[in-house]
């Protein structure tokens, strides 16, 4: 019992886990009663026996283990991570439960399965059952046969996937054991009850005994499908309706049924043959042979193999091609029929995979119909019907309609029947209207043809039509026909029965009428897949109309469709006599009237005709006889009318009886000829051009139009001609271009260009002009044979409508119920059946078909090079000389295909160009051909030449453009060539799906197929190939959704899976939403239903656009959980009194980081999803008041503004905590621009100018993150329609500069220009004028060039206002730059440039008539330029407007009476001169180095120092700043210029100092250059190689100058020496170095330079760059192994003298560092680089530190984290331990030397304790300043004091802000001891830095020093100017942290902008300053007189 006591006390989990029997019973006891009493699923007590589990199922002890089942039980059945076991613990059971003898044991394993099946991991249960079928334990098999089967019985089909299971049940067939055959048996029959026959074919092969019994078995069997019994967690809704149902009593309707019943494809469960390699090999052989007996024999031998009922995929295109031959060529009807049969058998087999040869055999099995014997016709039909099955009908289509014309009965009558069998298998989707429209035109035609046979084949072919899409769809076609025939189509519809009892969607109107309403809901809930919302299918299936409408139609759009369809019938009417005719009008018009038109008088007539129209104005539509009133008029004198006024009356009564009545053709056809006669007719033209568009309304323009133009030109008279063409120009921009029959005009438009006359030519091309409105480029393709002066008046024409779109229709046709037709809903479905399409099936198209013939195949196929060659250019000339070609091209595509595999590149790439003609030739009906010709255009992305990929990557864009994306991802094709492990091809293949992907609304299911593949990819060894594959990850997931492909990841291995899962995560934050559907749908509703309350709107338009539910979203849609009880919120009123903001520290930091790793979304959107929402909701939730966050987030934009409220009476209050949370509340605004309420709009606009006023007072910079998330979106705004909110933020536009550096604002602006807005263009465009006038040049990024390249565009753009704002822009350059600017903006049309030249030239003459001061009145009207010629609306962030002109009028007249400062101009050069940026300007030359010898100062005028003396110092900075930016210049001019001025200042030691500070900024500048001449000048062939040896000679000698003096080398940072010893390496292995003559002598100085920088630098920054550097070098794989060799021997170099340098190391960081080396090269890794040299190196390094250090080595291990998990620690413990005894004397003197640095530091515990003290200071307002004193004077006293880690997790603001104090106390103490009596003046100061090789300084430099001389001198007093200048603007480089050099790169980057530009800015913002301070201004002769007199003053 003492042992029972002892585990008795254990927990539970421990007692699962003992080694005693009785403890684990008892602990599964427990576990049982604590499974079933955890209430929560996710409860972290779950976790602790996840790991355990398995151990309860294969327990040892019998007992236990039931006990252990029990409680594992339990744990799945309640635990929500209990799937993770599924694996583990399935497999247990199998092994260890399936082989008890105890039936409870069985039992409880049984469920174990079943239920982990219930909790969706049915498929690995699933795969252990089927492993353990492979047991040798025959317990085993059948307990597993046994769980499938009830798993089956109670999951059914669709659950339990039968496919792997019907794979082994054969097997389990052939058992030995009786008990597994019996138990097989009960599976078989349990499937059987599932699918049915579809079990049949793979039980074929059993024994006959087994099938006999399972056959006898199957007949007892109920047919009615079974039902699932047991429900997934995921179907808990399918489970409550099974239990109602149960209730119920079983009272299941048939729709039930049908629903449960799981159609399986007998297909889906066979194995696929290869029968390619099957074929005898003397098959092409035989089939060609003379002998009919020999080409039978080879044709048995292929049928015989397709017969096999599942085919493996494979190129059957040469079988294909030589069995199409047969059937078309044979003369032996025998072998035609068995060919036919062979067809039939591969298309069955192989299903959609034989599509891509469907369009090739297609039409030679339709010619063939022509043979009559039945056994012919029969194997052809069923050969057809297959064939049909593979692809689609509008595949066929073209082929089809080919042959509809044929001479030959037999073949049209076979096609028609072809058609109805074909249409059986359609559906509504499948056949739309795009297709159906020209089968029923060509039926229609058969209808009446005078075969019998023909005609009742049409007839059944169009009432199957009608059964499947239903009257509506079909009768609009059906127009011609007469009531007999409609009725015998309907008949034929009737009696179709369409395959598997589908219902079609017309049927009898009756019929359909008494369906119930919830049957509509079926198609709209059935699983094929529909591209609508699921919103909008359940509002269709309200409808009790058949069927679901068309995809993006609401319900009142379809109910409004079916309305109009009853009325599209057109009004037709026989010819009547002429006696008919004068009857009907007696009964209408008056006797007089009809006496009187045949009047001799022409007054009389003209009576007549008053009377005449008097009658038809008042007569009603339905008793107007339209025929016989048009007749009365032709009557003599008819149409040769000879009085103007009649003819005038004539024709606008034909108009009138246009409009009013039921004007059919056979009226129109009685007045064309008359009206077209008449058109050209001064006087009566009008009149007769009104009547002709009245009966295009009622006739419809297309016809009117057709008759109109051939009549005309049957006339000869060139004025009718002209007009007609003009009428009809004018009626197409009216009616728009639908149905205009384009072949009908081409010929006419042809003639009337060869016409003598030119108003008929010129008519002619304006009517082209209209035409290409419509049809752009194509059309131009049919007038390329034109004369070149006829064919440049055209292209002139149409440039005049580039750009343009068409009108919208004002006109419409009317029809039979004298309803208008309206052309929008038309063009909406127009649009859904293709859009453009429409247009390119206008087109003429030719049949080349006949032009392939088989010697130009046979030529293709030739092998001889030069001969395929030949057939290839043929192909060309023919696709070229036909232009438009249709689909039908023979054999031209395998022909092709087989040139694309083609060993000559040459010939490959012309076949891709061949490829790319067709894409242009044949338009739409290319699809067809995309499985046959466009997936090997993929299989060419795998080339390994770059310019073949490209050609293929070509034609692929040029083929999608024509078809679409949808056929490329059908079918396994595209998974196929993934397949392939040609990296090429993976990356070429990948990248493209990631650019077409996110343009796609839905994608075909069968993308899936690509999935695993796509995952091979993301573990490829190709670099690229990965990249490619992640970059597809998040399109993929986009349309699959991250379950489906997170459920994929289940069939790769445990290691690969855990990757992609965790890239699937990855790729889940950063998924593009799928493209919103058009709004059309949503718009109508709108239109319909004004009267809806605002609610109903929004639901509306969120279903087009979900986006657009903004802050109130989430709130909404919570429903009725959202309302609160207004109780409480009376109490939330209380609440509101505190903080609304709550400031965390770092959280800021925290949210940016989270960004950065991607853990949370990117705050990148077009219009913002819900997800955004939420995660905004989400953050917010921490740093706002709750009451707050809720009305932000409320629906009711009232709250929103009530909020802003509250948030602007805060602003000041609250300002810190404010500026904490800025990311979000700028990222709430950026919602609320998405808001369309102006209030609101209004509010937040008025917060934002309140903001920016606090941020700049409070001198707060805007981070990157900021600005990214909130500037793209307040750009948007600039282009809204409202001037005041315009202006409003314009206005902050300028607040923004004053806290964001202006040259990162221009991007912004820039890609604002794009937007298709022109207010937002223009509004753009202006700004930037504002920022180049205000900031200069610098701004522009990312060059001047390129920027300007980009605004000189919209000067052609249409927008006026767009024109004049990049006008004013560029005009804003010119005054900054002058002429240089025509260089900047590249070439412009000339018509463009004049306009510019133009603007420029005025611009001049106001500048000078400007008026040097203006007055308030005159400023504002200023600010708010009536003309578009004014000046920018915005003054620049830094100074006045008017000052700024001034400055620049006196840069460019220096004559002005009232010059204020003459130094602007150099100013100027800097910023637009490019090329010299460093030339300063020529002034005269003066000695002023006598100025910093020691100054005798004047007696009593002692005066403290001028805190404008900072200034100077940071005009040092900057001008040092502006040369360094030089460095890194493309040029190499300007870079050795820059190079020598600060070589001069380098050489020179009591000048260098000027560089501290700016030793990173400078070395980043130098290996910039060094990669530049790497990548791009040693490549151009161009450039001299002396320059470019000149150029690197330059920067080594710098660089040796540099690390001579090492006070300045040590500043170099590790991350900055890491990048340039990695390009000083990299120069050392430049192969093309040695062909530079001198070449060695450079590598020897390299070698020089790279020992000078190992021993001057810090040695502990290059020992760790080293370090990193080998660590990267290692990494990449792409890396030369040289490189890491000479790595490691500098690092070797740095061991050797480590013994000296040792002491000056900071070891902790080399430790981290090489923590971190050993992290990526663990020791087994290292061991299997080729060379062991790394892993000596490393161990040479440590081993030397251990021995110089002894134990105390180990005490520098602070920076690890983990130093337990550290390799590094122990590695240090064994060399310690191992050297203990032999290196005692070193160790003793290693640890002397240590010990001293100990005393020299303090204790580590007092240090941090102190720094942190100072710290605290420096963060609180009151203190700051003592604090930055106190550590100053700490880091002075202990020189290696490491304040690192305390910047480290601050800002990058705070950080730079404490280097900045610093700094500034250093140069204020400096400047105090060189104030004494014997002091001398600065030596760093600028003009000794950049003063020698005669490159005269800037004179506001020597105007600076002047000042300050006289202050010292006390000669003046001015007061200080901008001593307190803001801290953030002054350009100080903060040191980078060593994390990363690639980061650090990048920040120098933009320090270096924004240092140029902060140096502009300061030179800008001080020139009116000095203007005002020294009055009148001094120019260069005073200046020189002054410098003189101090000069004598201090030698006296």
């Amino acid at each position: 019992m003492g042992d029972d006591s002892e585990w008795m006390k254990l927990p539970i989990d421990q007692k699962c886990e003992h080694k005693v029997w009785k403890a684990r019973l008892n602990g599964y006891e427990e576990a049982l009663k604590l499974f079933q009493r955890i209430e929560d699923e996710k409860s972290p007590e779950w976790g602790k026996y996840l790991g355990l589990i398995k151990k309860f199922v294969t327990e040892s002890n019998a007992v236990a283990q039931l006990k252990g089942l029990e409680a594992a039980l339990a744990f799945i059945e309640n635990a929500h991570v209990a799937g993770k076991t599924a694996g583990e613990v399935v497999s247990g059971v199998v092994t260890k439960v399936f082989n008890q003898p105890k039936a409870k044991a069985k039992e409880l394993g049984t469920d174990i399965c079943l239920m982990y099946i219930e909790i969706e991991k049915s498929e690995i249960v699933q795969d252990e059952l089927i492993k353990g079928l492979d047991n040798k334990n025959p317990k085993i098999v059948v307990a597993c046969l046994e769980t499938l089967r009830k798993g089956l019985s109670e999951f059914g089909s669709k659950i339990v996937t039968l496919k792997p299971v019907v794979k082994i049940l054969p097997k389990q067939f052939e058992s030995r054991e009786k008990a597994v055959r019996d138990e097989a048996k009960q599976l078989a029959i349990e499937i059987y009850k599932w699918i049915r026959d579809a079990l049949r074919p793979p039980l074929q092969n059993i024994n006959s005994v087994q099938l006999k019994e399972l056959e006898e078995e199957w007949v007892k069997l109920p047919t009615a499908p079974p039902k699932q019994s047991r429900f997934l967690r995921s179907q808990q809704d399918m489970k409550a309706k099974f239990e109602q149902q149960q209730a119920q009593g079983d009272q299941s309707d048939g729709e039930e049924v049908e629903e449960t019943a799981a159609a399986v494809d007998p297909y889906e469960l066979l194995e696929a043959v290869d029968i390619l390699s099957k074929i005898p090999k003397d098959f092409y052989e035989k089939i060609e042979a003379k002998k009919w007996q020999e080409r039978k024999e080879a044709l048995e031998a292929v049928e015989a193999l397709a017969k096999n009922p599942k085919l493996e995929n494979g190129d059957y295109g040469d079988l294909v091609r030589a069995l199409k031959k047969v059937v078309g060529k044979d003369a032996n009807v025998m072998l035609v029929s068995m060919a036919a049969k062979c067809l039939a058998g591969l298309a069955t087999g192989l299903r959609k995979k034989f599509g891509q040869y469907a369009g090739q055999v297609v039409p030679t099995i339709l010619e063939k119909f022509k043979e009559k014997k039945p056994q012919v016709v029969q194997a052809l039909q069923e050969a057809i019907d297959a064939i049909f099955l593979t692809t689609t009908l509008q595949n066929l289509s073209e082929d089809i309609l080919a042959v509809m014309d044929n001479k030959n009965p037999s073949i049209k009558q076979q096609a028609s029947l072809f058609l109805a069998r074909s249409i059986r298998h359609c559906t509504q989707a499948t056949l739309p209207k795009s297709v159906l429209k020209p089968l029923c035109a060509a039926l229609i035609k058969q209808v009446n043809d005078s075969a019998p046979e023909v005609r009742d084949a049409a007839f059944e072919a169009l009432g199957t039509a009608m059964k499947v899409v239903g009257e509506k769809a079909v009768n609009p076609f059906l127009a011609d026909l007469d009531k007999l025939k409609l009725d015998k189509i309907k008949e034929c519809a009737d009696k179709v029965e369409l395959p598997g009892g589908k219902k079609g969607a017309g049927g009898g109107g009756a019929a359909a009428e008494k369906k119930p309403v919830a049957k509509a809901s079926a198609p709209a809930e059935a699983p094929p897949k529909s591209a609508a919302p699921p919103k909008k299918s359940t509002v269709s299936a309200t409808k009790p109309s058949a069927g679901p409408p068309k995809k993006g139609k609401p319900a009142t759009a379809a109910a409004g469709k079916a309305k109009k369809s009853s009325e599209t019938k057109e009004f037709t009417e026989s010819e009547l006599t002429p006696e008919a005719c004068e009857d009907l009008a007696r009964g209408v018009l008056p006797a007089s009237c009809l006496q009187q038109l045949d009047s001799a008088n022409w007054k009389e007539r003209l009576a007549s005709m008053e009377d005449f129209q008097r009658a038809v104005e008042t007569m009603d539509k339905a008793d107007m006889p339209c025929q016989a009133l048009v007749r009365m008029l032709a009557k003599k004198p008819g149409w040769k009318e000879t009085n103007f006024q009649v003819m005038q009356m004539k024709l606008h009564i034909v108009a009138l009886v246009a409009q009013r009545g039921q004007f059919s053709k056979t009226s129109a056809f009685v007045v064309l000829d008359g009206l077209v006669d008449k058109v050209g007719d001064i006087k009566c033209g009008g009149k007769a051009k009104e009547a002709l568009t009245a009966i295009g309304e009622a006739c419809s323009l297309p016809w009117t139009a057709e008759q109109v133009v051939s009549m005309a030109f049957a006339q000869k008279n060139p004025k009718n001609q002209a007009e007609s063409l003009n009428w009809l120009a004018n009626a197409i921009k009216e009616f728009g271009f639908t149905g205009i029959n384009v072949k009908a005009f081409i010929n006419n438009v042809k003639t009337a260009l060869g016409a003598t006359n030119p108003a008929v030519r010129t008519a002619a091309i304006t009517l082209l002009g209209v035409m290409y409105l419509y049809m752009g480029a194509p059309l131009r393709m049919f007038f390329e044979d034109e004369k070149p002066a006829l064919l440049s008046q055209i292209d002139a024409e149409f440039e005049k409508t580039q750009g343009q779109t068409p009108p919208a229709p004002t006109r419409f046709t009317k029809k039979a119920g004298g309803a208008v037709e309206e052309e929008g809903e038309d063009a909406d479905e127009a649009e859904e059946d293709g859009g453009k399409r429409d247009i390119m099936d206008l087109l003429p198209r030719t049949d080349i078909s006949d032009k392939v013939t088989s010697d130009l195949v046979s030529k293709i196929g030739d092998k001889n090079w030069k001969i395929r060659k030949e057939g290839l250019d043929e192909t060309a000339a023919i696709i070229s000389e036909a232009k438009f070609i249709t689909a039908n091209i023979g054999d031209l595509p395998l022909s092709l295909k087989a040139r694309l595999g083609d060993s000559n590149k040459i010939l490959v790439q012309q076949t891709l160009s061949i490829l790319q003609q067709l894409a242009t030739a044949m338009g739409p009906g290319l699809k067809q051909h995309i499985k046959a010709l466009g997936i090997p255009v993929i299989t060419v992305l795998g080339d390994s030449k770059a310019n073949v990929r490209a050609a293929a990557m070509t034609t692929l864009q040029a083929w999608v453009e024509q078809t679409g994306m949808k056929e490329w991802l059908e079918g396994e094709e595209l998974s196929e060539e993934l397949k392939k492990e040609n990296p090429f091809l993976r990356q070429e293949l990948l990248g493209w799906l990631a650019e077409k992907l996110p343009s796609l609304r839905t994608v075909p299911g069968d993308l899936m197929l690509c999935v695993p593949q796509l995952y091979v990819c993301l573990e490829d060894r190709n670099g690229d190939v990965r990249k490619k594959a992640q970059d597809a990850l998040p399109m993929f997931m986009m349309h699959l959704g991250y379950d489906k492909m997170n459920k994929a990841t289940g069939k790769l291995k445990p290691a690969s899976k855990d990757q992609v899962v965790a890239m699937l995560e990855k790729a889940r934050a950063v998924m593009p939403a799928k493209p919103a559907p058009p709004p059309k749908a949503a718009g109508k509703e709108m239109s319909r239903a004004p009267s809806a309350s605002r609610s109903q709107t929004e639901e509306v338009d969120s279903k087009p656009e979900p986006k657009k539910v903004k802050g109130g979203a989430p709130a909404a849609r919570k429903g009725p959980a959202a309302k609160k009880p207004a109780g409480k919120a009376l109490k939330d009123e209380e609440d509101k009194s505190g903080p609304i903001f709550i400031l965390i520290p770092n959280a800021k930091e925290q949210r940016i980081k989270e960004e950065k790793q991607l853990k949370i979304l990117k705050w990148n959107f077009i219009t913002p999803r819900d997800e955004y929402v939420e995660q905004l909701k989400t953050q917010m939730s921490t740093c706002f008041a709750k009451w707050l966050l809720d009305e932000l987030f409320h629906f009711d934009f009232q709250r929103h503004v009530k909020a802003i409220g509250v948030m602007i009476e805060r602003l000041e209050s609250e300002s810190e905590a404010t500026i904490g949370c800025l990311d979000l509340i700028l990222k709430w605004f950026t919602l609320r621009f998405f808001d369309t309420n102006t209030t609101v709009l209004m509010k937040v606009l008025e917060y934002l100018k309140l903001l920016f006023s606090m941020l700049t007072c409070e001198n707060y910079p805007l981070t990157e993150y900021e600005a990214n998330s909130f500037v793209p979106y307040l750009i948007l705004k600039v282009g809204e329609s409202k001037d005041v909110v315009r202006k409003d933020v314009r206005a902050i536009l300028g607040m923004l500069c004053k806290v964001y550096p202006a040259s990162k604002v221009f991007p912004f602006l820039m890609e604002g220009t794009k937007s298709k807005n022109s207010k937002q263009r223009a509004e753009c465009l202006e700004e930037l004028g504002c920022l180049i006038e205000g900031f200069g040049m610098t701004v522009c990024q990312p060059t001047p060039a390129k920027s300007l390249k980009e605004i000189a565009v919209h000067i052609g753009d249409r927008d006026t206002s767009v024109r004049n704002a990049a006008l004013n822009t560029v005009v804003a350059v010119y005054n900054v730059c002058g002429d240089q600017v025509y260089k900047l903006i590249g070439n412009l049309s000339e018509k463009d440039m004049s306009m510019l030249e133009e603007r420029i030239k005025r611009s001049a003459k106001k500048t000078v008539a400007a008026p040097v001061k203006q007055s308030a009145p005159e400023r504002t009207q200023r600010e708010n330029p009536a003309n578009p010629n004014g000046t920018f609306l915005r003054k620049p962030a830094q100074e006045d407007p008017n000052k700024l002109n001034q400055s620049r009028q006196n840069a460019h007249h220096s004559d002005h009476p009232s010059i204020p400062k003459e130094f602007q101009l150099d100013l100027d050069m800097i910023e637009t001169d490019k090329n010299n940026v460093c030339e300063l300007p020529d002034l005269v030359q003066f000695k002023l180095d006598e100025l910093l010898e020691p100054v005798m100062i004047p007696e009593p005028k002692m005066r403290p120092v001028s805190p404008h003396f900072d200034d100077l110092h940071n005009s040092t900075a900057s001008t040092i700043n502006f040369v360094i930016s030089q460095v890194a210049s493309g040029d190499i001019n300007t870079s050795i210029q820059a190079l020598a001025q600060i070589d001069e200042v380098l050489r020179q030691e009591d000048k260098a100092e000027v560089m501290s500070g700016h030793i990173d900024q400078f070395l980043i500048a130098t290996f910039m250059q060094l990669r530049l001449i790497y990548n791009t000048h040693m490549a151009d062939d161009r450039l001299d190689k002396k320059d470019i040896f000149k150029l690197y000679s330059c920067i080594i000698g710098n660089m040796l100058s540099l690390f001579s003096m090492e006070s300045l080398a040590r500043e170099a940072s590790m991350g900055v020496l890491k990048d340039l010893m990695h390009g000083l390496i990299t120069l050392m292995l430049d192969g093309r170095v040695e062909d530079i003559e001198e070449g060695q002598q450079l590598i020897r100085s390299v070698n020089l330079l790279v020992v000078k920088v190992l021993e001057k630098s810090d040695q502990t920054n290059i020992l760790s760059a080293l370090l990193v550097l080998l660590q990267d070098s290692l990494v990449t794989s792409a890396g030369s192994p040289m490189c890491s060799e000479l790595v490691m021997k500098c690092l070797w170099r740095m061991i050797r003298f480590l013994p000296e340098t040792i002491n000056s190391i900071n070891l902790d960081r080399i430790l981290l560092d090489a923590h971190n080396f050993m992290k990526v090269f663990p020791k087994e890794k290292l061991k299997q680089l080729k060379s062991d040299v790394p892993h000596r190196t490393l161990k040479t390094l440590l081993h030397t530190l251990c021995k110089l250090m002894g134990a105390k080595i180990l005490d520098h291990l602070s920076m690890i984290e983990n130093r337990n998990e550290s390799e590094l620690e122990a590695h240090l413990r064994r060399v310690v331990k191992h050297c203990g005894n032999q290196s005692g004397p070193k160790s003793d003197r290693g640890n002397e030397k240590s010990g001293l640095r100990a005393d020299d530091r303090m204790s580590k515990a007092k240090v941090s304790d102190i720094l942190s003290e100072i710290f605290k200071k420096i963060g609180s307002k009151e203190n700051t300043k003592e604090g930055l004193t106190e550590l100053y004077e700490y880091k002075l006293k202990y020189s290696d004091a490491d304040v690192e880690p305390f910047l480290k997790n601050t800002s990058q603001f705070f950080q730079s802000y404490v280097e900045r104090g610093l700094r500034m106390i250093e140069s204020e103490r400096e400047a105090k001891t060189r104030i004494q009596p014997s002091s001398v003046m600065p030596q760093h100061s600028v003009d000794s830095t950049l003063g020698s090789h005669n490159e005269e300084l800037k004179p506001a430099v020597y105007y600076e020093r002047l000042k300050i001389l006289r202050q010292r001198q006390g000669l003046e007093n001015t007061r200080s100017i901008g001593g307190d200048d803001e801290p953030q603007q002054r350009p100080l480089l903060s040191k980078p942290s060593v994390a990363s050099s690639t980061d650090m790169l990048q920040s120098k980057l933009s320090q270096l902008k924004e240092s140029r530009e902060l140096y502009q800015q300061e030179h800008n913002s001080h020139s009116p300053t000095h203007a005002r301070s020294s009055s009148p201004a001094p120019n260069l002769d005073d200046l020189k007189k002054r410098l003189e007199r101090i000069k004598n003053n201090s030698r006296q």
